[in-house]
Order: structure tokens, then C-alpha cells, then sequence
């Protein structure tokens, strides 16, 4: 019993995968065409669709939204009674139907034709009123539905979803779209923190930086680590420039040698020329410093290289950039 489970999962996703395949030969001067309809478009991108596609619809929008294309879905039947006010002539119109003459999605044709929004489609038949209608028709036919009753939407789906990805990705390279611009679109995800968050929003500042001059004997410097409690302190000279850097690593370092702490000034066992990060560089960068070189804090600089924070491991954990 259990391979035939396996068969007919294997065979379901062989059917799906060859459907997938097939689009390699479809991304053609139709889709071309799609894309600078859209790219054209001075509006939003409005999906619609029936059954299946709708689901299918909503994800593409969703993707279409969060990649630089504005994007939103209306199900067709509230269009006809009411929602098509959601429509503007300054909009296109993605309509998905793999038959390509469902009777909800063919009854607003013709007001969206009045309003003079343009209208790409997505079907599984290029002969179709709605492929007809269309600017552009995206062919997601499929050879067959991994169904074996040929009836349940499956591949058919697959490869409808699989071309609002194609189309997403070609609209989000020709835009430029970066990886900071989704961001702003996903700010409650760990990715948002990552890649919006900068060093600046999370450094300690003012007198919550570990800071002594350098002429600080070392158990000066020892009770300004304790007291700030980021496990280092910078060093200042007198015109309060950054020059060093003492932690707790250095601190080990520095007891295995005959030295007296409360002479021995802090400019003799610190660590010149260390590592710094700017204030206005991303807080996922100071992490990546961190794990490379095996450190826990770094002294934060602005541009003209003056001391403006420090910021430590537990910094990064607490915003949850780790």
C-alpha cells in the first residue's frame, strides 16, 4: 500500500514538473508584451480570477505587491456587484481563467474595456474569448492535470502560479527593485530587520559609550567595561579621537603578562587600529564583522571617523538581526 502512496505522489509530481517545463517555450513576445503593459501602467496591477485561479490570483497579486509592482485582487463575482468601482482606467487588468470562458470573469469584459484598462489574461486556451480580448495572453495550457481523473485543478494551477512568478521576477529586475526596497514592504519580518535596520537605531550613544583617555591606568578602563557592560571600552586621545579598543579578550591577554593594573596606562595593552563600523551602515553588517573576525562589540564612527557609539552582540540579538 505504501508504494502505491509513493507512486502516485512521484507520478503527480513528475506530470507537474513537465507542465512547469513547457513555459520555457511560452515566455515569448506575449509576455514581453505583458510586462511593458504593466510596466506602462500608471494605476495598479488588478488580478481577478474564479474557483482555483482565484486562489492562485491572490498569491500572484500578493508576489506582484511585495516585489515593486502594486497589485491587489477582486473576485470577479463582487465585481459585478459593487467592486468593479475598485477598478480605474489608470489600472491593468490580470485575468486568470484556464478555460479562458468563465461566465463571471467574461461578464465585467466589457465594462473593463469601457473604462480603458488594459487587460492581460492568463489561460490554459489561446483561442478563448479572454485570450482574444486580451493585449497580451500568457499560455499556461498544460498536456494534462496530475489528477488522474483529470478533473481537480493541479498542474494547471502549478503553471499558472509558476508564470505569475516568471512575470513578478522580470518586472522586479527591470525595475531595479533592491533588496532594502523589499524590505520596507516585509518591515515586521526578521528579513526587514536585517535589511533595514541600521547600526545608528540600536548603538548605545552619549554617555552610554565605554570611553577613556588613553593615559586611563588599565583598572580605570576595567571599571569603565563593568560599569557601561558592554565587555570593551574604546580609547580617546585628547582631541577625543578614536585610538583603541580594549575588551574582555584583551583583557585575558593582557593578565598572562607581569604588569601592574592600576599603573599600567590603558594605552599600552589596547588594541590599535581595530576594527570600526559606521553608524549609518546596516546592523546586519556589523554582525557579519563580528562572526568574522570572532569579536562580540565594535566602536561605532560616522564618515569623518569620530566616535559616536559602540554596539555589542546582545545589541544585535536583542533587535533580532540574529
Amino acid at each position: 500500500m505504501s508504494k502505491q502512496y509513493k507512486d502516485s505522489a512521484l507520478q503527480a509530481i513528475a506530470i507537474e514538473r513537465d507542465a512547469i517545463d513547457a513555459l520555457t517555450q511560452r515566455i515569448d513576445e506575449q509576455f514581453v508584451h505583458a510586462c511593458e503593459v504593466i510596466m506602462a501602467c500608471k494605476g495598479r496591477v488588478v488580478v481577478t480570477g474564479m474557483g482555483k485561479s482565484g486562489h492562485i490570483g491572490k498569491k500572484i497579486a500578493a508576489t506582484l505587491a511585495s516585489t515593486g509592482t502594486p497589485s491587489f485582487y477582486v473576485h470577479p463575482g463582487e465585481a459585478s456587484h459593487g467592486d468593479l468601482g475598485m477598478i480605474t482606467g489608470q489600472d491593468v487588468v490580470l485575468a486568470i481563467s484556464n478555460s479562458g470562458s468563465t461566465s463571471e470573469v467574461l461578464t465585467i469584459l466589457p465594462l473593463i474595456k469601457r473604462m480603458g484598462a488594459p487587460l492581460i489574461s492568463m489561460t490554459g486556451n489561446a483561442e478563448s474569448v479572454l485570450a482574444r480580448e486580451a493585449e497580451a495572453n500568457l499560455d499556461v495550457s498544460v498536456a494534462k492535470e496530475a489528477c488522474p481523473l483529470g478533473l481537480a485543478p493541479t498542474s494547471s494551477t502549478t503553471a499558472t502560479l509558476v508564470m505569475g512568478d516568471a512575470l513578478a521576477v522580470a518586472l522586479l529586475e527591470h525595475r531595479g527593485f533592491s533588496a532594502e526596497d523589499f524590505a520596507f514592504s516585509h518591515p515586521g519580518g526578521s528579513l526587514g530587520r536585517r535589511l533595514l535596520l541600521r547600526v545608528s537605531d540600536i548603538m548605545h550613544g552619549g554617555d552610554r559609550i565605554p570611553k577613556v583617555a588613553e593615559g586611563t591606568p588599565l583598572s580605570g578602563a576595567l571599571l569603565e567595561i563593568s560599569l557601561k557592560g558592554l565587555g570593551m571600552t574604546t580609547v580617546v586621545d585628547e582631541q577625543d579621537n578614536l585610538t583603541g579598543i580594549f575588551t574582555d579578550g584583551d583583557l585575558r591577554r593582557t593578565l598572562d603578562r607581569p604588569i601592574d593594573i592600576h599603573s599600567t596606562p590603558i594605552c599600552d595593552v589596547m588594541t590599535r587600529n581595530g576594527k570600526t563600523i559606521h553608524e549609518d551602515q546596516l546592523a546586519a553588517e556589523a554582525l557579519n564583522i563580528m562572526e568574522e573576525l570572532k569579536i562580540n562589540a565594535l566602536p561605532v564612527i560616522d564618515r569623518a571617523g569620530r566616535l559616536t557609539g559602540a554596539i555589542n552582540m546582545h545589541d544585535l540579538l536583542r533587535a533580532g538581526v540574529i
